[in-house]
């Protein structure tokens, strides 16, 4: 289901904010830079949860890594699933 970008960031400001506390409005413009490019690069209004899940895992609660992996998210998702998995495996 298609849904609006002010939307998807009332449904993400609860988890950026537990995560991030004061950086909670960063993280979540650097997710709606990510839906942008994501729509430039693939037509899709936005990524699937998978992917913006993927990209928390990664982020682990540091907003430059997070944004890293945002980035590698338009990048190349296959990577950003392959490491976000190597990170759970971690934990």
């Amino acid at each position: 289901m298609v849904t609006s970008s002010a939307e998807r960031r009332s449904c993400r400001r609860q988890r950026a904010t537990e995560v991030f506390a004061k950086q909670a409005e960063a993280a979540l413009d650097a997710l709606a830079l990510l839906d942008f490019a994501w729509h430039d690069c693939y037509g899709d209004p936005c990524p699937s949860d998978d992917v913006i899940e993927d990209v928390w895992v990664l982020g682990d609660g540091e907003l430059s890594e997070y944004i890293s992996a945002a980035h590698l998210a338009v990048i190349d998702c296959r990577d950003l699933r392959m490491y976000a998995g190597e990170a759970r495996r971690r934990t």
